[in-house]
């Protein structure tokens, strides 16, 4: 005879094992009270009100723990959503509509998800480019004037050792040295200062004039000595102080509509155009002064508020797919489920080919045989983007190619517009938060 008491208590150890997480946290709540109505709570539930037993009160890193493991988890849906994201144009969509959402990562999180990231590193990229840009600009400017100075050493050496009169020659000689070591001197100032920039801009200008007659082995040219005398006489000025009236002939950035430089509109109280007006001239004069040294801290504010307006401008793209497919009988919604894919595919499709620039970058000096694999890569993924969307919008609304082309253009084009009108908003919220 088998032991019944053994089997049954088997049973029960492989039942226990099997019951999913969620009835954990309902054997938890058994017993409890609900904290709204205070009524016996048996599931994961009130029966009284429906508020949930579980508390959503959590240490933001188990919050955080908790949405990584959602979407990177083995059996996770995002394996499954972000390769045909990528290349099956209007799949994600059509399979939504269709009610097959189960296996993929919801719209609206997958584009927050992903442009959390893609925000984050591009202020990450763009802060990198735009410093690596100056510094590398400067610093092969400064290579060249230290193999110049150390090649003007060796003649200077050379001619001393002989024993023919020299003088001239050696003059000439002492004068570039001290020339090239002034010039060294004045790249390697701070380029974030406004007067610095100018006066480092000035002296890259006349430093590639000056080696170009030293390669070519032959006076300047007419024109050429008029630029060289213009950045040797702007330097001498902007080291005099004079940087001031150097740029007085600049023209000056205006925000008016009268004649008297003044902003103001006829529907506004007297205080209130006054108000308008100072915060105008402030602003000409902080984008002046950031664009006139280092732009870094503009374009990271810039970047740090556009999340917040591509958010804003999302249902107006939606908006925007509702009436120029007007008859295709979508509810908004469904607009902006394609709003919420489209996006999330370009800034992900972004993401990719700004971290293929920097293997890019890599390869060039570690392996070279790959970069022009990785730069074609690159280029066909920017390629793709446009004719994706178009893809999307001819399987997701069905009609023909040349409606389509029609509509796909028009929208294009606005969106683009919109894209500027974005951009332009950003830059101003940025300037009055810089």
């Amino acid at each position: 005879m088998p032991n019944t008491d053994l089997v049954e208590k088997d049973i029960d150890v492989d039942v226990a094992s099997m019951l999913p997480k969620a009835a954990d946290d309902f054997k938890s709540a058994e017993g409890s009270v609900c904290e709204n109505c205070h009524q016996p709570i048996n599931g994961p539930f009130c029966a009284q009100c429906g508020q949930q037993a579980e508390s959503t009160l959590k240490y933001f890193w188990v919050v955080i723990m908790h949405l990584l493991d959602d979407i990177f988890s083995f059996d996770s849906r995002a394996a499954r959503t972000l390769l045909p994201l990528v290349t099956r144009p209007g799949f994600l969509t059509n399979e939504y509509f269709s009610g097959r959402r189960v296996h993929y990562v919801p719209p609206l999180r997958l584009y927050l998800f992903i442009s959390i990231v893609f925000f984050i590193t591009l202020n990450l990229f763009i802060t990198a480019d735009n410093n690596i840009l100056n510094i590398n600009d400067n610093q092969t400017v400064i290579t060249e004037i230290k193999d110049h100075i150390k090649l003007l050493k060796e003649k200077q050496l050379t001619a001393k050792e002989t024993n023919t009169d020299n003088s001239a020659e050696l003059g000439d000689l002492s004068s570039n040295i001290i020339r090239f070591s002034t010039y060294l001197t004045d790249i390697n100032k701070d380029y974030t200062i406004k007067e610095n920039k100018h006066l480092i801009d000035m002296t890259k200008r006349l430093v590639d004039l000056e080696l170009d007659r030293f390669h070519e082995d032959e006076a300047f040219s007419p024109r050429k000595n008029e630029r060289y005398n213009l950045f040797a006489s702007n330097i001498k000025k902007i080291k005099n102080g004079e940087y001031n009236e150097l740029n007085k002939n600049e023209k000056e950035w205006t925000i008016q509509n009268n004649e008297d430089g003044t902003l103001s509109f006829d529907f506004l109280s007297d205080d209130s155009n006054k108000r308008l007006d100072a915060f105008a001239k402030s602003l000409v004069k902080k984008a002046q002064k950031a664009l006139n040294s280092d732009t870094t801290p503009i374009v990271q504010e810039a970047i740090e508020k556009l999340p917040q307006l591509m958010f804003i401008l999302l249902p107006l793209f939606a908006a925007l797919l509702k009436i120029m497919f007007l008859f295709s009988k979508r509810l908004y919604m469904e607009h902006l489920t394609v709003a919420l894919h489209s996006h999330s595919f370009i800034f992900f499709t972004i993401l990719l080919v700004e971290l293929l620039d920097v293997f890019y970058e890599y390869s060039v000096t570690a392996l070279p045989a790959l970069s022009g694999t990785i730069e074609f890569i690159g280029n066909a993924l920017m390629i793709w983007i446009p004719i994706y969307l178009f893809i999307m919008q001819k399987r997701v609304y069905k009609q023909g190619y040349f409606f389509t082309f029609l509509k796909y253009s028009f929208i294009g084009s606005a969106y683009m517009m919109l894209i500027g009108l974005t951009g332009v908003i950003a830059f101003i919220w940025g300037l009055t938060d810089a």
